[in-house]
């Protein structure tokens, strides 16, 4: 009969398949339910209010049109649903998938019990299936795995998200509209079932039967394999379902009277007391020979060839004691608002005598005996055919001397000539010559007549007196003996190790002895070497889900050993931690000292004053944590490289990414509590708050970088390199997730190039409106600059108070950042500044569109003032009266549009100033890297220029990334201009010239000329900023065409000219101060863009003239 899971074998080979995919999905639920949105959970407020319209459970399908009604009458709300839809359609889109896996599998489980039962696969029926071993074990695992998938679904993810999700799904994808007839049975089979997972959480009626009633499953199919148990064994009554998901079948048969009255004679005290007792006394009395075992060199070749049950059975006791303690043991198998679990728990851990370190030490002990025995077993199975072989000739080459001996030919002392026993030798020679290795049974039955022959020679001619002779005959026998043994050598035995060992069930469990484990290693860092065998047997655990799938040749086998070597070293990563953390300890002893108590040895030193910069004590206690330091070290490094499932685990490598992820943790949080601010202080005290945090931060910041630099030859590790790259991530990964409220596609962790999975940064929770730190810090920077409240005096590059003029911040607070957060940290806010802008500009042009431009009444202002000043190359009449009269009737509007443009153009100045301190702090520190960037910014620009001139010349293409890749190195350097940037695509606007011309006028009698500040304010209680104000303006011209910016200087010219002509007529001899306000703004506006001062018709020679005595103060 053809084997069952042969690959000829139809029915064999579809029912395999099956069961692979179900191991493939529970690994694909596992690893999902990590990644759940928590915006689907609805736990917090903020949440609720802002996504409780647009998330909806299984109500939706009763009542579409009503939901969707509501969406469609707020705009505002189309927009975030939007939004939510671009941000979460790819994880709802996986989970969708996986939840559409769950049903496939049960109705291919179906439709192939159906084939049965139709005779689709020839000779075979359910029957005959369930008679063949392979074929009733893949039957009930098949059944199995569902059950497994629907409990880990209700575990893993709450019936109200699967709803939600599912509705998100339907709502966002294709599926709605193509009538995909799956989802409806998707969403029957995963609707809420009312199960909780929280403890004390009240049971469903009919749970689970219900649940897994929902696709009905052939009762006969059901029926029969029920009683039929997978390859694991029950202990008692809390097991292990799958890969560390336990049940206590107290509390999971407590609805059905037939097994809960079967189990409660399990459950007697009695009978509970003489479990634990006996496994209390097999720990106790196992724990020494294990000890023993392990004893160096005590298991040697020979011991375990003799000793091969006995080591079993020892290995055997030791996995059952620990299987029943750590199950029965575990908090996840009790509900402690349940009183008889918590009173059946008392009572195991009494009567056991549970002693959590005592357990763990027999289970670090049987693995390190299990991991020795396994692989000197291996080594004995590889070498077997050539030991064999070897004892083998040893033996009949014993035999031809001894023939020699007798035939008189050899001279041996007191040996004479025999004939016959000559013969005999000869013979048994090659007998011994003639075993053959491939029929193991027959050449064992044979060695054995073979030693019985060898002593019985001995016997019958006396040849005991004969010292030499007996020698050899017992040399011979010994290596017969070997023969035997080595021919037992067995690959079975590997097999009942493995399956012995097994420690699936404690998946989950062993998290609860991590503490215990990292205890140890803090005491003895050596330890990890023995924990290292407890990671390789949890490692066999892998073997559960991954046995069918590489039976199946599946494509699967890859992505989900992946998944489980992931996690469990993701473990190993968890418990290793402890090395870090208590090196890092250690170190924040060594900074404290570093920084507060040791002294700065000069360059030049008074000998007398040698012992009072000795400082001895404190010098000893850095050596003394510093050989602490490289003790843990050493601890983690005795570690060999071993292979975890799949994944190479290298200590070095470990060693590392623990310190990195140390070191984020550490840093991350020193600048997280470091950097928040009270923005409810007054004005005149918080903006001494800042300077004293970022020095305070900076000093810690200094203490990390140093203490780091000073350890990193006695851990072996690149202390410079890991710091930069880990501080940059920090920062990176902050001001991205600071970016993501601006964004309308988010970029979650999963997605983040910053974040990592194995050395992760932390995120905190929100202070104020910031997400992070250095949207703080962004966000301090920005009030204590404010243009309302401030005067930015630029060629001092200084703020001052605009009521006390007093000095505020200059541009010395963008070196204490430099000092504080590095070259990243400035880059970072320069990107977030950027992000800021653009809101901002967003903003006020949704507001000038939508209304200022919706106002008949000042469009009409617009309108007039356009006539009455066409063509600008003209003369105003009137000029006076009509510019007045316009600014006065479209007074409401400028509130709100100053505000704006003052924002955008304090940010700009905060960007100049980030740029300057960027590239001074390059050229000083890296003048190499200034120079190549400048040449070479240089050069491509005068390419590019050249290209324009003439396009056959060369230009980058457009899968080139050579543009996009150095504006990234400029702006790191400083080497840009952020006037030039332009940050917003934009439409054309009418009268968009017209307006920013009224807007620029309407501001000017607000100020005042001074000779040594420039353009200041009239009036503190009318604040406007000068410097912001023409920055903004120069940043809003520049997202628009040219044209609109041509046309505004024009009406510049145009104001100035006819305000003068005016002047002129009345016989005025002074320069109104409007027009002093408008040659300034053009002054500036040239400054700034760097355009060239020519004089042209636009701006009379006179008049540049009279403005030039102003300046310099002449009449």
């Amino acid at each position: 009969m053809v084997d069952f899971l042969a690959d000829n074998n139809l029915c064999g080979q579809a029912i395999l398949r099956i069961v692979s995919r179900g191991n493939a999905i529970i690994a694909e639920l596992l690893r999902l339910s990590d990644f759940i949105p928590a915006v689907f959970r609805l736990k917090d407020k903020s949440d609720q209010q802002k996504y409780g319209d647009i998330i909806c459970d299984f109500s939706y399908f009763k009542g579409p049109e009503y939901y969707e009604g509501k969406l469609e009458a707020k705009p505002e709300l189309q927009d975030l649903d939007e939004e939510f839809r671009e941000n979460n359609i790819e994880i709802l889109s996986r989970f969708y998938l996986a939840f559409e896996s769950v049903h496939k599998y049960i109705v291919d489980l179906n439709r192939y019990l159906d084939d049965l039962h139709e005779g689709v696969y020839i000779q075979q029926t359910l029957e005959t299936v369930l008679l063949n071993e392979d074929g009733k074990q893949l039957l009930c695992e098949a059944l199995y795995l569902y059950g497994v998938m629907l409990l880990v679904i209700d575990q893993k993810i709450e019936g109200e998200v699967r709803e939600r999700m599912l509705v998100s799904y339907y709502r966002y994808s294709a599926a709605r509209s193509s009538g995909d007839s799956n989802l409806d049975d998707i969403c029957k089979l995963l609707r809420s079932t009312g199960y909780s997972s929280q403890p004390g959480a009240k049971r469903p009626a009919n749970y689970p039967e219900s649940y897994f009633q929902r696709v009905p499953i052939s009762a006969t199919f059901t029926s029969m394999v029920i009683g039929r148990l997978r390859s694991d064994d029950i202990y008692n009554q809390v097991i292990s379902i799958y890969m560390g998901i336990t049940v206590n079948l107290v509390e999971a048969w407590e609805p059905y009277k037939a097994a809960k009255t079967a189990l409660n004679y399990t459950l007697d005290s009695a009978n509970i007391k003489e479990q634990a007792t006996r496994y209390a006394a097999s720990m106790e009395s196992l724990r020494p020979q294990v000890q023993q075992l392990l004893k160096e060199g005590f298991l040697r070749e020979e011991i375990i060839l003799d000793n091969i049950p006995k080591l079993l059975n020892c290995l055997r006791d030791c996995n059952v004691a620990i299987r029943w303690l750590m199950l029965h043991s575990a908090e996840s198998a009790y509900d402690l608002n349940n009183k008889r679990l918590r009173q059946i728990k008392d009572q195991v851990l009494n009567d056991s005598k549970y002693k959590p370190k005592i357990l763990f030490q027999l289970l670090l002990d049987t693995a390190q005996f299990e991991f020795t025995l396994k692989e000197m077993f291996k080594q004995m199975l590889s070498e077997k055919q050539i030991k064999w072989e070897s004892y083998k000739k040893e033996g009949s080459e014993r035999m031809t001397e001894l023939a020699e001996v007798f035939s008189g030919v050899k001279p041996l002392t007191r040996v004479e000539k025999n004939e016959n026993l000559q013969a005999w030798f000869r013979e048994i020679s090659k007998q011994i010559e003639s075993l053959n290795y491939e029929d193991s049974t027959a050449a064992g039955r044979k060695t054995v007549q073979l030693i019985q022959a060898l002593v019985e020679v001995q016997e019958f001619h006396q040849l005991e007196s004969n010292l030499q002779v007996c020698q050899f005959l017992a040399d011979t026998r010994k290596f017969l003996h070997q023969m035997i043994r080595t021919i037992n050598i067995k690959e079975e035995v590997l097999i009942t190790m493995q399956i012995v060992g097994d420690l699936s069930y404690a998946w989950q469990i062993i998290d609860s002895f991590t503490s215990i484990m990292q205890e140890s290693i803090r005491v003895n860092p050596s330890m990890v070497t023995k924990l290292r065998a407890t990671f390789l047997k949890l490692a066999s655990a892998l073997d559960l889900p991954l046995l069918r799938i590489n039976q199946a040749n599946s494509a699967d086998l890859l992505s989900v050993s992946q998944f489980y070597s992931g996690e469990l070293v993701s473990y190993v990563r968890k418990v290793l931690q402890i090395i870090p953390e208590s090196m890092f300890t250690s170190l924040a002893k060594i900074i404290k000292l570093q920084i507060h108590d040791i002294m700065e040895v000069p360059t030049r030193l008074d000998k007398d004053k040698l012992k009072d910069y000795a400082q001895l004590t404190a010098r000893y206690e850095v050596a003394k944590l510093t050989h602490d330091i490289s003790i843990f070290t050493e601890g983690i490094l005795m570690m060999k490289t071993t292979l975890v499932g799949i994944i190479k685990v290298d200590p070095k490598q470990l060693l590392e990414d623990g310190i990195r992820k140390e070191l984020v943790k550490r840093v991350a949080y020193a600048l997280h509590r470091g950097l928040i601010f009270n923005p409810k202080l007054k004005f005149v005290i918080y903006i001494l708050e800042l300077m004293p945090k970022l020095k305070e931060m900076g000093a810690t910041m200094d203490g990390f970088y140093r203490s780091f630099e000073y350890i990193q030859d006695y851990v072996s590790i690149y202390g410079l390199k890991i710091w930069q790259e880990e501080v940059s991530r920090i920062v990176n990964y902050n001001v991205e997730q600071e970016c993501n409220s601006f964004l309308r596609t988010k970029i979650q962790d999963w997605q983040s190039v910053h974040q990592s999975t194995h050395i992760p940064i932390p995120k905190f929770p929100s202070v104020d409106e910031s997400a992070t730190f250095i949207g703080r810090l962004c966000r301090e920077i920005l009030r204590i600059t404010d243009p309302k409240l401030t005067c930015y005096i630029d060629q001092m590059n200084t703020w001052y108070d605009l009521k006390s003029h007093q000095e505020v911040t200059n541009n010395r607070l963008f070196s204490e950042i430099q000092n504080t957060l590095g070259t990243f940290g400035l880059n970072g806010l320069d990107r977030l500044l950027c992000f800021m802008i653009v809101k901002e500009l967003q903003n006020f042009l949704t507001i000038l569109q939508k209304t200022i431009l919706k106002d008949k009444a000042v469009v009409e202002v617009f309108r007039t003032l356009q006539g009455a000043v066409s063509p600008v190359q003209g003369i105003v009449a009137n000029a006076s009266k009509v510019y007045s009269s316009a600014v006065a009737k479209s007074q409401k509007i400028w509130g709100t549009y100053q505000e704006a443009i003052m924002k955008v153009g304090q940010m700009q100045i905060l960007r100049q100033q980030i740029a300057n301190e960027l590239n001074y702090s390059c050229k000083f520190d890296s003048k190499h890297l200034a120079a190549a960037l400048e040449n070479l910014n240089k050069s491509l620009l005068a390419d590019i220029e050249a290209h324009y001139q003439d396009p056959s010349l060369p230009y980058p293409k457009e899968d080139n990334t050579l543009l996009y890749d150095i504006t990234a190195y400029l702006e790191a350097a400083g080497i840009h201009n952020p006037l030039n940037k332009i940050y917003i695509t934009t439409k054309r606007l009418p009268y968009f010239p017209i307006i920013n011309f009224l807007f620029i006028i309407a501001q000017l009698p607000k100020l005042q000329y001074n000779k040594n500040q420039g353009m200041t304010c009239r009036k503190a209680t009318d604040p406007v900023d000068w410097p912001p104000l023409v920055l903004g303006l120069l940043t809003l011209l520049k997202q628009f065409h040219s044209r609109y910016t041509q046309q505004f200087l024009a009406l510049i010219g145009q104001f100035i000219r006819s305000i003068m002509e005016q002047c002129t007529s009345q016989k005025i001899p002074d320069m109104p101060s409007d027009v002093v306000g408008a040659l300034m703004f053009l002054e500036d506006y040239v400054k700034y863009t760097k355009l060239s001062r020519k004089v042209g018709a636009t701006f009379p020679i006179l008049f540049v003239l009279v403005f030039e005595n102003i300046l310099s103060g002449c009449k």
